[in-house]
Formats: structure tokens, sequence, C-alpha cells
């Protein structure tokens, strides 16, 4: 069966399970109704390498059963939308918070949250003292609630933080493979110059030019023919309608309308939402058994059950992930894994900042919620970065450039298991991200020394100007050929695999998703050629 048929099927198994509010989506009759107590495979959430996981074990045969913490995001609400914009947040924005945490808390020092009811929302942000990660919850993961950005990794760099990764095949083979697959598309330079909602883009880039500073476009697995439409009011406006970071309602190709359906259609996977995987322990028969919680949409524990597999592929991300080998090593339930486990987190050296610009250099009141473009200063020797021009679409002229810089620093942190809480605790201090503040600010210093502008201090609850008090690049945890092999088998015990970003050791210099995807299709060819039988 071709990968488009595949995905046809899974697509309409997505839809099906939506309208009748099911919590198990599959394209196989007889395994909805099966008894869950046990899978030959396993793999927990639905994020990039979840996704990519799952698809390559169906394509095998392998039964799979998906386990996400989250929800099914296709159903629409009274408002006839899926998600809620950035302006008008109701519950469906965030996870099981009574408060909006958006990254711009303040506006001219006003606090631009509102309060929520209480749901499952899409976007969580887990706080662990100086550093709070943003994260995605519901089928598809980060790439729910991220900016599409698609970019593949300079190779110099790839090759210095995977040494042990063959760049020849990463390039040649994986993130073509990768890029294929999310379907990355480009923007048209031409278009590009004329549309209105790129307004901000182009201001931001006269001004990294007039500081003697390059900028590249981006590619995106948002569908730009798709907003072409949207501008001229052709189809709905999703990325013109200040839909970002709480889910996208159409044109964005996240992973529910990549590789999940594509999984689904090849009728050996099956996902369960609202299924939280707390614990897991190994068996005298060399099998697996997971701890899970079902949960309602208002965060109650509905059901607790125990999990069976002969493989388990860990995919919950660089925090769910980590915690969960972290209570497993520290309750004995996994007793063999070493003290890698936990080590190499990083931000990605994400800084967030804003600059004032004059009154003739409008930034427009309509902004693509889908950045298209970047300053690109990696190469610099002393302070490499690389800074998203990002938006602000307040629907309203504010002469705000926002940006979220990368940079390249070696601050890492680790995490701990507190029994107490049961929960996984990061060791990250303030003072780590001021290497990254220190990058950022030599580029943006020069481009307000240029262009006669100041930064902004009224964006993040105070009066700084840099804010790297959260992430949305978490990295780490669970480090390649470290915490696991150099395919993602955790040392100490065959048949369970890490593939996710927990796997990068906190850094890739760029939006890492990509990344994530091709090094996970590169991990399950081999682990299927080798190990699956």
């Amino acid at each position: 069966m071709s990968m488009s048929r595949r995905r046809l099927l899974g697509l309409a198994a997505l839809n099906s399970a939506a309208a009748l509010g099911l919590t198990t989506i599959t394209t196989s009759r007889a395994r909805a109704s099966a008894p869950a107590d046990f899978s030959p495979a396993v793999v927990i959430g639905t994020g990039y390498g979840a996704a990519v996981t799952a698809l390559r074990l169906g394509q095998a045969g392998v039964p799979t059963l998906m386990l996400e913490m989250g929800q099914l995001w296709d159903t629409a609400a009274d408002d006839g939308r899926v998600f809620c914009d950035m302006l008008a947040p109701d519950r469906r924005s965030m996870w099981l918070k009574t408060r909006t945490q958006a990254p711009l808390a303040t506006f001219l020092w006003a606090d631009i949250n509102r309060d929520i009811e209480r749901y499952a929302g899409v976007l969580d942000r887990v706080d662990h003292g100086a550093m709070s990660v943003y994260v995605g919850r519901g089928v598809g993961g980060g790439s729910l609630v991220n900016g599409a950005m698609a970019v593949t990794p300079k190779r110099s760099y790839f090759e210095e933080i995977l040494p042990g990764v063959d760049a020849d095949e990463m390039y040649g083979t994986y993130f073509p493979r990768a890029n294929a697959a999310l379907g990355v598309n480009n923007i048209d330079p031409d278009w590009f110059e004329t549309c209105k909602a790129y307004q901000y883009a182009r201001v931001s880039r006269k001004h990294a030019h007039n500081a003697g500073l390059n900028t590249t476009f981006v590619p995106s697995v948002y569908d730009f023919d798709y907003m072409r439409r949207e501008e001229a009011q052709e189809v709905p406006r999703s990325a013109l309608a200040s839909e970002v970071i709480y889910g996208n309602n159409h044109g964005k190709g996240s992973l529910d309308k990549s590789y999940l359906p594509a999984a689904l259609g090849t009728g050996n996977v099956t996902i369960r939402t609202l299924h939280e995987v707390r614990g897991i322990r190994r068996q005298p028969d060399r099998t697996y058994v997971l701890q899970v919680r079902e949960l309602d949409t208002a965060g109650n524990v509905v059901a607790t059950r125990e999990i069976g597999a002969r493989y388990v592929f860990l995919g919950a991300g660089s925090l769910g992930s980590t915690e969960l080998l972290l209570r497993a090593r520290d309750t004995a339930t996994l007793p063999n894994l070493g003290a890698e486990v936990g080590q190499g987190w990083g931000t990605n050296g994400n800084v967030m900042l804003g600059r004032a610009n004059h009154m003739w250099d409008t930034t427009g009141a309509v902004q693509s919620g889908m950045p298209a473009l970047g300053i690109d200063a990696w190469d610099d020797p002393a302070h490499p970065v690389f800074a998203e021009i990002a938006p602000m679409p307040a629907g309203t002229e504010l002469w705000v450039s926002l940006y979220l810089a990368i940079t390249r620093t070696p601050e890492r942190a680790h995490f701990t298991y507190d029994p107490a809480a049961d929960a996984a605790r990061l060791s990250w201090t303030a003072d780590q991200g001021q290497p990254s503040i220190e990058a950022a600010k030599v580029m943006f210093d020069k481009i307000n020394r240029v262009n006669a502008t100041v930064y902004r201090t009224d964006l993040f609850g105070d009066t700084r100007a840099f804010e790297d008090r959260f992430t949305y690049h978490p990295l780490g945890g669970l480090v390649l050929g470290e915490a696991t092999d150099s395919y993602g088998r955790v040392a100490g015990y065959d048949n369970l695999y890490v593939t996710d970003g927990s796997l990068i050791p906190g850094s890739t210099g760029v939006n890492p998703f990509v990344t994530i995807t091709a090094l996970a299709e590169r991990n399950i060819e081999r682990v299927l050629a080798e190990d699956i039988s």
C-alpha cells in the first residue's frame, strides 16, 4: 500500500476517533476492542521521534501501541475551531492551568495573561526553579505548538555535537527523508517581499543588514501556498489569525497530518490518548511492564493499569523520557541504569528579546505567526547566534521587533530524582543563562547602535531586556552514546530505546525538530534490522 493511501486511512481514523470522542485511535477494528494489557511494541509519546518510530515499526508489521498523555486535537469547539488563538485564549490553551503562561508576560508592564478553566489544553509550561520548559500536550506533541521552522543544522556543528553519528549518512539520507515526510516547503522569495503579514520580518531584515549581518529564509512545515491564499482571503485564516503557541487550525503540517496518520494507516499502530506512563519495570521473562494512569480532560486520574511490551521506545521528550528512566533507576525497577541517565541537558541557548522601532518602521497589525526569516551569525567565532525573527501578532501596530535567539553555549544541567515528590528535578541555575544573554547582546547591541533603536524592557514581567528563564527547545538528559549506545539503545537493558530530543546533548544551533526526526529515522532503521524479530 502506498504511503499516501496509508496516510488517508490514518486521517480517517483520527477524524472518526475525534467525532466519537474516543481515546483509542486505530484503523483495525479488532485491535480497537482488544485488551490493552500487552503489545509487542509500545511507544511512549507521539512527538517527532515517537511518530517516526511508530511509522517504521508499523511498516515492518510490528503491532505497536502509542501512549499519549494529551488528547487528540481534531474536534471543533462551539466557536467552530479546534484551537484558540493567542488574542483570546481559553481553556484549550494550557495544560491543566487556571491561567495562561505566555512567553510574553506583559506589555507596557501590564499583565497580558488571562484566567482560564482548568483543562487538558495543548500547551504546558513545566517549571523547574530557574528554568521553565514549554512542551506540547496532545497527539503530535510539540509539533502542535511550535512555529513550524524546519531547519537542518549546519553540518560542522552537527558533527561537533554528535561526533559518533555518520554525517554523510545523515545529510545524504536521513535529513532528506525527514524533510520529505514532514512536508517541508520554502517560501516564495518574491511573494515574501509583498506579503503584508511579513512586514515585521522585512523591517528586522533591514536593521540586520544595516548592521552588516546576514539573514536567511528558513524552511517550514506550514504550507506557504495556503498562507498565500490566507492573505488573499480565499481560505480561513490561521497563521494570519494569531494562531501560534496554542495550536494552529489550518495550514500547518503538524505530526497528526504527516507521520502519525501514515503510521495508523499501516493497520499495525494504535494510539491511546490521555494515558500517562508513570513507571517501567523489567519482568523475569525480559519483557517490560508500564504503569499507566488514564486521565480525564480535567486532569483527574480515572483509572490505572499495567501494559506489557517486549520492546519499549521512549519518545516522551527530554523531560518525560528522562524522568521515567530516573524514576526507574532510583526506585530500582531498572536498577542497572547508569549515572549517565539525567545528564547533558540544555536549553539550545534560547534567549528572547524585543526591540523598540522608530515610528516610521511599522511592523504591521497582521503578522504571520509562522516565522520565515532568521538572522544568521552562527559563524561568528566569538558569539555565534541564530535568531528567529519572531512575530508579535497582536492585531494592532506595536512597533516592536521580537526575536528568539539560539546561541552556542557550553552550559548544561542534570536531572535528579526527588522521591518525596516522585518527580525529576533540574539543576539549572540562573547564572547559567548569562553566556547566552551575552552572545545575543553582542548581536543586538550592534543592531541597536547602527539603527538608533533600543531594547524593550516591558515584555517579560519585570525590567529585563533578555528573557532566558524558559526554553522551547529542551534537549538532552539521555545523551546518545552515553546513556544509550549510538543508536538509542538504553545502556544496561536490551529492547529498551530512546527516540526523542533527550538524545541530543543540549544544543543543535537551530530549531531542533528536523534533527530529532532525522536521528529517529536513522536509529529505528538500525534497530529494525538488528533487534526486531
